[in-house]
Formats: structure tokens, sequence, C-alpha cells
């Protein structure tokens, strides 16, 4: 496993993040997600990201659980804030009430005093940005976080939100956000800013839910027990814009590129990922233990310039560079 700093810090992240995200709605097996977790650290991760609304708290408590004895100097936790987690009106956002709220209990479950990196979730246009940094600086003086991160906050948004993290003695070094070999939307303008501000990018759904491993194959049904099947929490939703003939054909034309390299087209995917400019970490999840030694072995993958050529050539138009390019589900 290599290392990779974080943005302009000093923190140094693994470059596969293990990802517990399970979505709030259905039953969430807490010995399977903390199994998981094991096997990530098997697998050389120390890095681990969770969020207050996965599982509405049970992968919180999972991850701890299955930390529970690790040196916390040996891993790097991140957790989030601001989705709704209650139905009281200060459930949810970024006020200085549901912070202050939220951390603690994200502490409680995971079992540390601290986290790495907290992040805003998603940015909150009702509550004044000041209060929001405001609140965030406060937990790094309490030494309850250690660096602040965000999610999907848009290039304007950044430019606020960074001086004034600086001016409130607060270190924004994170934007996390969806970017695949399919999903090329950041490259338009977020990753040059997070470049230009010093924040490190990390990608989720680098494997666009399973689609770019090459498992939904161009006129077949999908795997049972696949997340195409499981509609639970809005998975097959999530995923509804890739899983058409077309772009599955393709998918599937990156077999042979994978293979050339000895090693799958999931990996080949992460592998791109690692080495696309001002990307830090990869997020990973897994549906069962051996995902993530496969993901883990992507960190030594080197890709040469024709590699990423051949990639290019392969996925053509089928790559979702501008809202225009957004595909529509068979049937859709």
């Amino acid at each position: 496993m290599r290392f990779r700093r974080l943005g302009n810090s000093g923190l140094q992240i693994s470059e596969i993040i293990h990802g517990t995200m399970r979505h709030p709605a259905g039953a969430v097996d807490e010995a399977e997600l903390a199994h998981h977790a094991r096997a990530a650290l098997d697998a050389g991760v120390t890095t681990f990201d969770t969020a207050d609304i996965y599982g509405m708290h049970a992968c919180e408590r999972s991850l701890g659980k299955a930390l529970d004895g690790v040196p916390r100097d040996t891993v790097e936790l991140i957790s989030k804030v601001s989705m709704p987690v209650s139905l009281s009106p200060n459930g949810q956002g970024l006020s200085r009430k549901h912070i202050m709220e939220s951390i603690d209990g994200s502490l409680r479950r995971l079992g540390t005093d601290h986290l790495d990196v907290y992040v805003a979730h998603r940015y909150d246009y009702a509550t004044p940005l000041e209060e929001t940094m405001r609140a965030f600086a406060d937990l790094t003086r309490a030494g309850k976080i250690l660096y602040m991160g965000c999610s999907e906050w848009r290039p304007e948004e950044l430019r606020r939100a960074v001086p004034l993290a600086r001016e409130y003695g607060v270190q924004l070094i994170a934007n996390m956000m969806r970017y695949s070999m399919l999903w090329r939307l950041p490259e338009q303008e977020t990753i040059g800013v997070c470049q230009e501000l010093g924040l490190g990018v990390v990608p989720y759904f680098g494997l666009e839910q399973g689609v770019l491993t090459g498992k939904y194959r161009p006129g077949e049904p999908y795997p049972d027990g696949s997340r195409a099947h499981d509609a639970r929490g809005g998975r097959a939703a999530l995923m509804r814009q890739m899983l058409n003939e077309d772009v599955l054909s393709r998918v599937a034309g990156l077999g042979p590129v994978a293979g050339e390299l000895g090693i799958t087209t999931g990996q080949l995917a992460t592998a791109w990922l690692l080495s696309r400019p001002g990307v830090c970490g990869v997020t990973v999840g897994a549906t069962r233990p051996e995902h993530l030694e496969q993901s883990a072995a992507a960190s030594s993958v080197a890709l040469e310039p024709r590699v990423l050529e051949r990639i290019d050539e392969i996925l053509g138009p089928v790559v979702v560079r501008t809202e225009a390019d957004l595909p529509r589900a068979e049937g859709a």
C-alpha cells in the first residue's frame, strides 16, 4: 500500500480508502461490515471513511467495533455531517447546533476521542458559512477533529470557504466527489479549483457501483445479488445512468487492456483514478472481503501514457464530461 498527503496538509492517507457507505433504508449487518473493515486492515488500508447517515449510525458503530484494539495512531478516520439523521428541524445541515451535537455521537459510536477529517457532507445554503466555519474551528481547538473536509462543494463555494477556514483557524484540506473513468464532470472546473486552493481530491463511486468491474455484460441479465437488483436506499437508481448497452459494451472493451497488465477491470479503473492530477486517495467499498484485497492491489499499479490513451479511445463517447453527456438507462 502506498500513501499520499491529503491536499496541502501533512496528513498522510492510504491510496485506497475503505468506504463503509450503506444507505439508510433497509437492514445493515453490522457484523458483516466490521468483517469488511478488518479485511481492509489486513490488505494494508489505514484510512476509513464513514458518515453518521450511513446505515443511520450503524456503519459508524460497526467500524468502531472493527477497530477496537487497533492503535489509534495507525489509522485515519473520516466521518461526515449535514445529511438528515432525525426528524428534528435541527437534525440536519451545518448549523452550529447540529455540528456540535453530531460530532459527539460520531466519536462515541467510533470509539475514539477525535476524527482525523470531519467532512461537511453537502453545502448548507440555509446556514451562514461563517457559522459553519466557526463551529469546525472550535472543534479543532477542542481536539475533536484535526482537519476539515467537504463533499461535492462547487468551485464558487470552495473559493469562499478556504480563505474563511484559514481566517478562523481550521484547515480545509479535501473535497470528496463522484469521479470515475466514466464520470468526469469534476474535470470541467472543480478539480482545477481544488488544486489551486490546496485541497486534495478524494473520489467516490470510482467503480460506478460495480459497472466498471465489468461484471455487467451487454445483452445479459444482471448477476444475481448485484447492486443493480437492490432498490434499497436508491442503489439501483444511482446506477441507472450507466446501465445501458452502449456503456456496458465499451466497458467490456477494457477487459483486454486490463488483461495485458495482469489486473482486473476494476483494478484498472482504480489505478486510472490514482493517475489523475490532484487525487490523493480513492474511496472503495466492497460487498465481499476479497474485493478489498483486489482494490488494495491497485495501489501498486502504474499506468503508462499509452494505456491511458487506449482507455480514452475505448470509452470514447460514453464518458460523461458535461451535463449534456448524461446517458439514459435502458427503457427510461
